[in-house]
């Protein structure tokens, strides 16, 4: 098979559909993971799905997220996850074992497989040769059921990399790069796959920093190719044997063509409140800093604590500012101890959190008003840190560590010699905090555990032809699902009961926004351009279906929020004139008549009594789940066939 690394991993896949850029496509897939966030409520749907057992290669249950045990809700929440992985044959991931990113590329991920996870940061599988894509929980409920996951076919971003990193460069700043030349938006219906003599420079867990945070151009995925360092990084892990070469073809031709010179690449920042906002770091420097934060699935790596101790080895960290750090393993953890460098990190004064998701998510280490935090993580949007006036930047592990000794935004090239750093050729190997699969004839009897806060799901009724309602809410460019549906620590133990946490859907923009949809019986949604950008929570759908939402109409929409939205039975439809969007306000009472979802659709605004027509980029199939009340009615009726 010839072609880009991204077209023989999909082409091989293909179990329907045409290929051709645009063209709807189903793919098998091989693997699956879940996180505790999103995990709970695909579990749910996977259980009412009806199947005995998974029927995927291997499906992981990670515990990273919702790790803060401050009552009784999550640790209700994991008893009742473990349960179920051992009901129905999947690998559990126990709390603190590690962020499900870090510990899938070490232990699983595989060159030429497919994986769907219900987090947006999947694609960190990309840096080892994986097909990865982020997903709603129910996406990831159907294909453990065994069935397809389908995909408009993307275009295919080839970035060529030359050179070689300079010192005190790092993979986040190749990334931040990217995202300063194509932004949130520049990766929509893309995969960004990566070329050229430069790959060979870069290791894996480096090649996945950037897989990872290729999410935030709004990707499908990302990927490199499986060469010479994969296969080295596949044996340090013992897993040699899994490996395959996996390299585009010399004559391969892509969509587009982004080069990219390592050479030079300088240290870089996302600026709040947007990934995409960077600027290099000796244009910004200087300004004080009242937290430091190293590790998410992002920069939790071996390799990056490695470089973050040596770099704050015989410092001790400015008494200005915190430095908190979380690993992303227990693999990790344990090189640390057994190189010594942990106490690198334990001397300057670092606070060593839990290996899990932690400050990323909202859960701890929340900064002080109006504090100005440097990150290693992926995301800075407005309040997701717990502290809405709090600015977060976006940085690599090179310009965190130097902040946190200067206690001023600090270029780390201004330290002088770059530390060295050893890898280890064999990594310890100690999956004891993994449960496996028990086997078919033992898992049957297992019972699932379900504590008090874990709902059933709501109903799923089909659509009429035509949708009424006013108004609701009416939001600008670039709301995030953040925006829609907090995390945090007070709001993310309620991902298993739809009623309770559908209460915080848009707080922060409108906290009586709940409240009056329920009144108004529910309605309509308007937007502006990249509606549902970040993470892939699905409850940023399902909460606003409880209330009733019954159309979101917007200039454009992100993908996986997109596939969210057809998945719930929420009817998402664009302008086909953008500037109709001023013509709508909230309150106005609306007539939407979609019909069977075929053809355009028309909306009658009553209030104003005007006529604008709206489109959408739904498949046949998506119109048949929408209309069908959603995906999860649409599967039970084909499973039970």
């Amino acid at each position: 098979m010839t072609g880009t690394v991204a077209e023989k991993i999909i082409n091989g896949h293909i179990v329907d559909g045409k290929k051709a850029s645009g063209e709807e496509v189903a793919l098998k897939i091989d693997q699956t993971l879940t996180q505790d966030a999103t995990g709970t409520m695909a579990y749910l749907q996977f259980e009412a799905i009806g199947i005995p057992r998974v029927r995927t290669e291997l499906s992981v249950s990670y515990v990273d997220h919702n790790t803060l045990q401050t009552d009784f809700k999550n640790p209700d929440d994991h008893r009742y996850l473990q349960s179920i992985a051992k009901r129905y044959g999947l690998e559990f991931s126990r709390p603190g074992n590690g962020i499900c990113h870090q510990l899938h590329l070490e232990r699983f991920a595989c060159p030429g497989k497919t994986l769907i996870g219900s987090d947006s940061h999947t694609p960190t599988a990309g840096g080892i040769g994986a097909f990865a894509i982020g997903a709603g929980g129910l996406d990831v409920a159907v294909a453990m059921a065994g069935m397809p996951y389908r995909i408009k076919y993307p275009k295919i971003v080839g970035i060529k990399l030359t050179g070689k990193l300079p010192d005190w460069v790092s993979a986040k700043d190749v990334i931040l790069e990217v995202l300063r030349r194509i932004d949130v938006k520049g990766g929509v219906g893309k995969v960004l796959e990566y070329f050229g003599p430069g790959i060979k420079t870069l290791s894996v867990p480096e090649r996945a920093t950037i897989t990872n945070m290729g999410t935030e151009t709004g990707a499908t995925t990302s990927v490199f190719p499986s060469d010479q360092e994969t296969k080295a990084f596949m044996e340090a892990q013992e897993r040699g044997e899994q490996w395959i070469p996996l390299e585009a073809d010399a004559d391969a031709e892509y969509d587009e063509l982004i080069e990219l010179n390592l050479s030079e690449v300088e240290p870089l920042a996302a600026l709040p409140h947007s990934p995409g906002k960077v600027k290099p770091v000796s244009e910004i420097a200087g300004m004080d800093v009242q937290q430091v934060a190293i590790g998410s699935c992002t920069n939790s790596s071996l390799r990056d604590l490695k470089i973050a101790a040596n770099v704050l080895n015989g410092h001790t960290t400015a008494d200005s500012l915190h430095l908190t750090i979380n690993p992303g393993s227990r693999q990790v953890v344990e090189h640390l101890i057994e190189s010594g460098e942990m106490r690198y990190l334990i001397a300057a004064g670092a606070r060593i959190l839990e290996n899990a998701c932690g400050p990323c998510i909202g859960m701890g280490a929340a900064p002080s008003s109006q504090a100005i935090s440097i990150r290693t993580f992926n995301r800075n949007f407005e309040g997701r840190s717990g502290t809405k006036d709090a600015q977060i930047f976006l940085v690599s592990p090179e310009v965190a560590a130097a902040t946190a000794i200067k206690g001023v935004l600090t270029d780390p090239r201004d330290l002088g010699d770059y530390p060295t750093i050893e890898m280890p050729l064999r990594f310890i190997i100690n999956d004891n905090m993994f449960i496996r699969p028990l086997p078919p004839d033992e898992s049957a009897g297992v019972a699932i555990i379900r504590g008090p806060n874990i709902k059933p799901l709501p109903d799923f009724t089909p659509l009429p032809d035509t949708l009424e309602g006013e108004v609701l809410l009416k939001v600008e460019d670039n709301i995030t699902t953040d925006h829609i549906m907090p995390a945090g620590a007070r709001i993310l133990p309620l991902r298993s009961n739809i009623p309770e946490i559908s209460k915080y859907v848009f707080e922060a923009i409108d906290p009586e926004f709940p409240t009056r949809a329920l009144e108004c019986g529910g309605g309509f949604i308007i937007g502006g351009e990249n509606y549902g950008q970040g993470s892939s929570r699905e409850h940023a759908a399902l909460a606003p279906k409880y209330l009733g939402v019954k159309a979101v109409i917007v200039k454009s929409f992100a993908r996986i929020h997109l596939a969210n939205l057809i998945n719930f039975g929420i009817v998402p439809l664009t302008f086909k004139d953008p500037a109709d969007y001023d013509s709508i306000d909230i309150g106005d009472k609306l007539e939407v008549v979609i019909g069977d979802l075929r053809d355009d659709v028309r909306l009658k605004n009553q209030t104003k009594d005007t006529v604008i027509e709206l489109t959408h980029s739904l498949s046949q199939l998506d119109a048949e789940i929408l209309k069908t009340g959603g995906k999860l009615p649409w599967v039970k009726e084909r499973v039970g066939k």
